[in-house]
C-alpha cells in the first residue's frame, strides 16, 4: 500500500470516500471532508472494515434497537489501517504503524469510567452509532482522523486483513471473561455450548477453546456457519433441525447465547447444567418475551450479560497473531468499495456468509 506523507494527506486527500447510510435502505458511497487533525490526533489510512450486524440493521431498518437514525451517518466500527500522519504532539503511534481503531469514546469521569468499566459508560460514543446525538460517524472511509489514545498497534507478523477481526474477537474475549468471573463452573475443562454461529459466536468458541475449555459445542439454524465452527475449534456442531428431530445437547457447564434471539436464550437456559453459567452476548430485542425462567431457580444458574468489550483489544490481537488460533475461517468474503451493495447483501445472509470485509 502506498502511504503519502502527512502534507499530502492534508492537501490532495482532504476528501474521503465514506460508506454512509441516509435512511433505511439508502446506502451510499459519499465524498466527505477529512477532519483536520488536532495536535493529539493522527490520520489513519483505512485498509479494511468488517461489516457488523449493527451496520446491517442501520442499512435495512434505519435503527438498532432504540438507536434510531436521524441524519446520514458513516457506518463501521471494525476498522484497521496504517498511520499516514502521526500526531504533531508526539503522542501515539509513529508514521506507517499498523493500527486497530478502538471504536469507543467514553466520558472518563463517571463511576464506571473511574472503576475500569468504561464500556458501561452511559455517555459512551461508539463509531457508527446513532445512540447519541449528534450521531457518531464510523470508520468505513478511506481516511480517518482519530485521537491517538484510541489507536492500538498491531503486533508484528499479524496482517491487516486478519487484524480486522480484533474488535469482534475482543467482544468474544470479554464474554469468556464474564463467564470466568461468574460464580459458576471454572472454564478450564468445562463443556461449553455456544448458541448461534454468527461471527461473534464463532469467535467465542475459538476463544473459549484457546482459554482452556474442555469441549465446545456450537448450534445454529444454518449448516454453513457450523462448518466454519468445526474449523475454529468446535468439537461438535448441531443444527436446530437436528435438535428438533431428537438429537440431544449434553448439559453444558457454560453456555454463551450469541444469536440474539429469544429462542436462543431459552435454549441456553434449558441446556445449562445444574449450577451452570449462562452468558447473554447477542443483542436481544427490546420488547418483552417469554423465557423458561424457572430453570434459573431449579438449576441454580448464574445468568449474566456481556456488553461489547472493556480493555481486551491487546489480548485479542495477541490471540489473532497466534497461527494456531484458527480464526481465519471466520472471514468468508471480501469486497472492494465498487461492490458495496453486494457486500451488504451477502453480509445480511447468515446462511451464506460469516464475516464480510470491505477493502478500502
Amino acid at each position: 500500500m502506498s502511504i503519502p506523507d502527512g502534507q499530502a494527506v492534508l492537501t490532495a486527500e482532504r476528501t474521503v470516500e465514506a460508506v454512509r447510510v441516509h435512511t433505511a435502505g439508502d446506502l451510499r458511497l459519499d465524498r466527505l471532508e477529512l477532519a483536520v487533525p488536532q495536535p493529539h490526533e493522527a490520520v489513519v489510512r483505512i485498509a479494511y472494515g468488517g461489516i457488523c450486524g449493527s451496520d446491517i440493521h442501520y442499512w435495512r431498518h434505519g435503527a438498532v434497537g432504540a438507536s434510531v437514525l436521524r441524519a446520514p451517518m458513516v457506518l463501521g466500527h471494525e476498522v484497521v489501517g496504517t498511520i499516514a500522519q502521526a500526531a504533531v504532539d508526539g503522542s501515539g503511534p509513529t508514521g506507517s504503524t499498523a493500527v486497530v481503531v478502538h471504536p469507543a469514546q467514553t466520558c472518563g469521569v463517571c463511576r464506571w469510567c473511574r472503576t475500569g468499566q468504561e464500556h458501561l459508560c452511559p455517555k459512551c460514543r461508539y463509531l457508527g452509532s446513532a445512540a447519541q446525538w449528534p450521531h457518531t460517524d464510523g470508520g468505513f472511509a478511506t481516511w480517518m482522523t482519530v485521537p491517538t489514545d484510541r489507536l492500538v498497534p498491531i503486533p508484528d507478523g499479524l496482517d491487516l486483513r486478519r487484524a480486522v477481526l480484533a474488535e469482534p474477537t475482543a467482544i468474544a474475549w470479554h464474554a469468556v471473561t464474564r463467564a470466568e468471573q461468574a460464580d459458576g463452573p471454572p472454564l478450564h475443562g468445562a463443556h461449553v455450548l455456544v448458541v448461534g454461529a454468527g461471527p461473534i459466536g464463532l469467535l467465542v468458541a475459538a476463544v473459549a477453546r484457546h482459554r482452556g475449555a474442555g469441549s465446545v459445542t456450537v448450534t445454529d439454524l444454518h449448516t454453513r456457519p457450523l462448518q466454519v465452527a468445526a474449523r475454529t475449534g468446535a468439537d461438535r456442531t448441531l443444527t436446530v433441525e437436528q435438535m428438533s428431530n431428537g438429537t440431544p445437547i449434553p448439559p453444558a457447564d457454560i453456555v454463551f447465547e450469541s444469536s440474539g434471539a429469544p429462542a436462543g436464550l431459552a435454549m441456553a437456559l434449558r441446556a445449562a447444567c445444574r449450577g451452570g453459567t449462562v452468558v447473554a452476548v447477542g443483542q436481544l430485542p427490546l420488547a418483552d418475551f417469554t423465557l423458561p425462567a424457572s430453570q434459573i431457580v431449579t438449576n441454580e444458574l448464574t445468568v449474566t450479560g456481556s456488553l461489547r468489550m472493556a480493555a481486551e483489544l491487546p489480548a485479542s490481537l495477541r490471540f489473532l497473531a497466534d497461527p494456531d488460533s484458527g480464526v481465519e475461517a471466520v472471514i468468508s468474503h471480501e469486497f472492494g468499495l465498487d461492490d458495496l451493495a453486494d457486500a451488504f447483501t451477502v453480509a445480511a445472509d447468515p446462511g451464506r456468509s460469516s464475516k464480510v470485509l470491505l477493502r478500502f
